[in-house]
């Protein structure tokens, strides 16, 4: 090996002096100089690339839909996943199930809309969550059917209302 080096080794020493206690992963030499760069790029990060107003709306929007008391459904099928692919089929509507507990929501996404149910049915409230946007309430039938005249745009999540429960779906994209 030195003579790979030009006869010159390494000592095991000098090596772990080199990466402990340099400046490396340790907040710099003197402990606080990474820590002002840190603060100098921030605020040239703000001045230069400063975060859009409606980005920070979207993010206290979305806070704000957050319900501590909601059970979080699981997606249990995609299609765009799980399903084979159907020959001479190309636009096929995207097929999702959630479940939460004794709760599962079949959902079909289409350009038209969204269709879905409810298993078990009974009476429940349905919003469809897009965005910054209230959600949009759609009618349940008593065989828990749902439809959506609007397919969502961008990011969307479904929130029911079952009883005193509340079930949030996952975010996904349309």
């Amino acid at each position: 090996m030195d003579d790979a080096l030009n006869g010159e080794g390494f000592d095991d020493e000098e090596l772990r002096g080199e990466f402990s206690g340099d400046g490396l992963g340790d907040g710099g030499p003197d402990g606080g100089e990474t820590t002002a760069l840190e603060e100098e790029l921030r605020q040239a990060a703000a001045v230069l690339d400063p975060m859009p107003p409606e980005l920070l709306q979207i993010a206290v929007d979305a806070y704000a839909l957050h319900d501590l008391e909601a059970r979080v459904a699981e997606l249990t099928f995609d299609s765009l996943v799980d399903a084979l692919p159907v020959r001479g089929v190309t636009d096929a509507p995207r097929m999702l199930t959630f479940t939460a507990g004794e709760v599962t929501v079949d959902v079909e996404v289409t350009a038209e809309g969204l269709l879905g149910q409810l298993l078990p049915p009974g009476p429940a409230d349905v919003e469809v969550l897009s965005g910054p946007q209230p959600g949009t309430p759609v009618t349940v039938d008593e065989m828990g059917r749902f439809t959506a005249d609007r397919p969502p745009s961008g990011p969307f999540a479904l929130r029911l209302r079952t009883g005193s429960d509340v079930i949030t779906t996952e975010w996904l994209r349309a």
